[in-house]
């Protein structure tokens, strides 16, 4: 046991945490899920398919790309989304990492 449990949190894992906790809501594993392969999508887009309002797909969608997992960009009057997959994949590739180091 590494009885170090005051040592700094590494690195690469200090970014993750938010991603981890923004995804561990169901609308929001949703709103992900809803992209396709490099697709981006603004909110309305993404409200029509939804259940939630278009204000509460707007405060998720704030969530994650707060968080890392989306990226966005204003064209116009609208936003459009995606998925941050370099980010996901480092996050994910840190915690396996990680598995791998100690099994």
């Amino acid at each position: 046991m590494n009885r170090n449990y005051l040592r700094a949190i590494p690195r690469e894992w200090r970014t993750i945490s938010r991603a981890f906790t923004a995804l561990g809501d169901a609308h929001r594993q949703r709103i992900l899920l809803t992209f396709e392969k490099g697709e981006r999508l603004n909110v309305g887009q993404i409200a029509e398919v939804s259940t939630l309002s278009r204000s509460a797909v707007s405060h998720h969608l704030k969530l994650l790309r707060e968080a890392g997992v989306l990226d966005s960009e204003k064209i116009g009057k609208e936003v459009f989304f995606w998925v941050d997959k370099a980010f996901l994949e480092k996050s994910l590739e840190a915690v396996l990492d990680f598995i791998r180091r100690h099994s």
